[in-house]
């Protein structure tokens, strides 16, 4: 297989051995890890330099990550959240405007909320699923729409292409966070976006054991934030994490598949259940937008999220009953997680966030759907029992 005919690669062929290099690296069948922070040079350059702008390491990754998404280039990045920030900082500009979403992952929120508006940034947050909101919500001065499809608590939907037309007419770019649905089930600047970003520690990585982020994008924008965005903040991945990531990536088909069948099952489960309220998961046929799903996305992952029935206050006290699930804040790992982001809060909160009280998200592993749905099981009888 040639890397300069990229079009007869399925995604499951760069995942295993696109960037892989055999012959640059000995015919090592894994590349090495370039765990240096500079490489010097007196007679011949090799592109290198400093490990801060530019590593062997991270470009393996770099490479199947840009391919998956169909960009130009990709760029690692720290964490997620130094991926999105410094896609926020490429576009924001003192005094200008931001588009968002009501339910975007937190840390986001509070990102625009308090650091940007230090410099006069102002944000709008909409429901956003239908694309007049974001036409209602746009000013003179917007310069960036920010999406986040599905979202990660409540898996709402944006019309991707509909959005991505609308911002193009306007001169506006849009930044769209993929994590959710990896870029195995979603290929957002197919529709338009302008960039992507993941967290790289949820499916890419898939073991819990690395923190990254990866923004993809055209070749003129990752290279002018290798040098701006990532290089003078230093918010670059680290060359062991990026080999954690890539060894990631060689599973990711077989990973997905089996969560979005577990998955399948449990949202399923979860809405037959006598104790649940409501079920959050896009690949339910009674989703309110299924349509969309089934036309901007090839595929579901496993995170749902469910409001049991009764006492909304206390939705936490199920996982005393559980033994397969961890309580804890992360998703897209091997094991199974849940947690709490409706507990405690009250209706204006609610209202504020888009978040229901009493919602219960769980990230459902690679353990047999058997394992998983009884002990929900359990967890949703210990609710009946104390509330009774």
């Amino acid at each position: 297989m040639h890397d300069d005919d990229l079009k007869s690669w399925s995604k499951e062929d760069i995942c295993a051995h696109l960037g892989d290099d055999y012959d640059r690296y000995l015919g090592a069948i894994v590349p090495p890890i370039f765990q240096n922070s500079l490489f010097t040079r007196k007679t011949k350059s090799h592109g290198y330099s400093y490990s801060r702008v530019s590593n062997p390491t991270l470009e393996v990754a770099e490479r199947k990550l840009a391919a998956l998404e169909e960009g130009e280039r990709a760029l690692l990045f720290s964490s997620g959240m130094s991926a999105i920030t410094a896609a926020i900082m490429q576009h924001a500009v003192k005094d200008c405007h931001v588009v968002t979403l009501k339910s975007v992952y937190t840390p986001v929120r509070v990102f625009l909320e308090t650091y940007m508006n230090k410099f006069g940034v102002e944000t709008t947050f909409v429901s956003g699923e239908e694309v007049r909101q974001f036409e209602e919500a746009i000013r003179p001065n917007t310069r960036l729409i920010y999406l986040e499809t599905p979202l990660s608590n409540v898996f709402t939907l944006q019309d991707l292409a509909a959005v991505a037309k609308l911002a193009k007419s306007k001169g506006i770019a849009t930044v769209v966070d993929n994590t959710w649905a990896t870029p195995l089930y979603q290929n957002p600047l197919r529709f338009g976006i302008d960039t992507v970003v993941h967290s790289a520690s949820k499916y890419l990585g898939g073991h819990s054991d690395i923190i990254g982020g990866v923004l993809i994008s055209d070749a003129a924008t990752v290279e002018q934030m290798t040098h701006r965005e990532r290089g003078m903040f230093g918010a670059v991945m680290d060359p062991h994490q990026a080999w954690l990531l890539t060894r990631g990536l060689r599973t990711l088909p077989l990973r997905m598949a089996k969560h979005q069948e577990n998955a399948r099952k449990v949202a399923a489960f979860l809405q037959e259940h006598r104790d649940v309220e409501q079920v959050f998961y896009p690949g339910l046929p009674d989703h309110p937008q299924f349509e969309l799903a089934l036309e901007q996305m090839s595929g579901c992952n496993g995170l749902i999220s469910f409001v049991p029935k009764g006492d909304k206050a206390n939705v936490a006290r199920m996982s005393r009953a559980m033994t397969c699930f961890e309580v804890g804040p992360s998703w897209g790992g091997f094991e199974s997680l849940m947690n709490f982001p409706g507990a405690g809060i009250d209706e204006e909160m609610s209202e504020r966030t888009g978040i229901p009280r009493g919602l219960v998200r769980i990230s459902v592993g690679l353990e047999t759907a058997g394992t998983i749905i009884e002990d929900l099981e359990r967890g949703l009888h210990a609710i009946r029992q104390e509330g009774s």
